[in-house]
C-alpha cells in the first residue's frame, strides 16, 4: 500500500512538474521571449534573465510539491560572478539549477541541440557555447570564445559539467579537456569548484519519476577556486583538470 502510494505520489509530482514547465513556457514565457528578440537591445542578457526566471519558479514549485527534500545552497555559490564555474554532474537537475541561481550565465551544449526548434533557438539566442565536436576553429566556436572574455568580465557566469555526462553511481568520471580549453582560450581569470551532492536522489539518472517522497539533503558547495595562470610556463592543460578533480573529490570525502 505504502509502495503504492509513494509510486502514485511521484507520478503526480513528475507530472504536475513537466506539464508546468512546459505549459508555463508556452503560454506564459513565449510572449516574452518573442518581445525580447524583437525589442531588446541586448537579446543574450535579456534571454539569460529569462531562462533564470523560468527555471527559478520551476525550483520553486519543486521545493513545494517535495517538502521533505532540504535545499542547502552555500551563499560562497549563490554570489558566484565573472567565474568559469566547474561542478560534477548527477542529474538532469544539474545544469538547470545552476541557471535558476545565476541571472547571467552560460553553458557549454551539444552542438545537435542548436537544431532542434524552439529549445536551439533559446539556446543559440542565450549565448550558450557549441561544444568542440564541431571543431575548435568552427566559426560558431571563434564567435562564442570571441565574446566570452567580455562576457565573464562583465558579470556573467560560464558552468562547465567536464565528465560530459551524468553519474550514474555518483563516483566522479573521467574529464573531457574540450570545457577547460574553452575557459584557457577565453582567459577566465577564475574557475569556481563546485560540488553537487544528492540531485541524483530527487532525480536519478534514467529514471522517468521523481522521488518526491525521501527526505533528504541536496547540498551545493564550493570545493574550492582556481586562479590560472596561463602566461606561466609551468602552466598546463592536464594540471588544471588535476587541481579541479582533486577539490572535488577532496569535498566529497566525509
Amino acid at each position: 500500500m505504502f509502495f503504492g502510494y509513494r509510486v502514485i505520489r511521484d507520478f503526480i509530482v513528475t507530472v504536475a512538474l513537466w506539464t508546468y514547465y512546459i505549459l508555463g513556457f508556452l503560454a506564459f514565457y513565449s510572449f516574452f521571449y518573442l518581445f525580447a528578440f524583437w525589442f531588446s537591445a541586448d537579446r543574450e542578457r535579456a534571454f539569460q534573465r529569462l531562462n533564470h526566471r523560468l527555471h527559478r519558479s520551476f525550483f520553486s514549485l519543486l521545493r513545494f510539491l517535495a517538502p521533505g527534500v532540504e535545499w542547502r545552497i552555500s551563499d560562497e555559490v549563490r554570489q558566484i560572478r565573472s567565474s568559469v564555474i566547474v561542478a560534477n554532474h548527477l542529474s538532469f537537475l544539474d545544469p538547470i539549477l545552476f541557471v535558476s541561481l545565476f541571472e547571467r550565465q552560460k553553458t557549454i551544449v551539444k552542438s545537435d541541440y542548436f537544431h532542434y526548434p524552439v529549445f536551439g533557438w533559446i539556446l543559440r539566442t542565450s549565448g550558450n557555447v557549441p561544444s568542440l565536436s564541431e571543431g575548435l576553429f568552427s566559426v560558431a566556436m571563434i564567435d562564442q570564445i570571441k565574446a566570452l572574455e567580455d562576457y565573464l568580465a562583465g558579470g556573467g557566469n560560464l558552468f562547465i559539467f567536464p565528465e560530459g555526462h551524468r553519474s550514474r553511481d555518483g563516483a566522479l568520471g573521467t574529464f573531457d579537456p574540450g570545457a577547460f580549453k574553452i575557459a584557457r582560450l577565453s582567459r577566465a581569470s577564475s574557475l569556481k569548484v563546485v560540488r553537487i551532492a544528492n540531485t541524483d536522489r530527487l532525480f536519478p539518472p534514467g529514471r522517468f519519476l521523481f522521488n518526491a517522497c525521501n527526505a533528504f539533503t541536496i547540498d551545493v558547495t564550493l570545493a574550492g577556486s582556481l586562479v590560472p595562470d596561463y602566461e606561466n610556463a609551468d602552466f598546463s592543460l592536464e594540471g588544471l583538470m588535476a587541481e579541479a578533480r582533486s577539490l572535488l573529490q577532496e569535498k566529497a570525502m566525509p
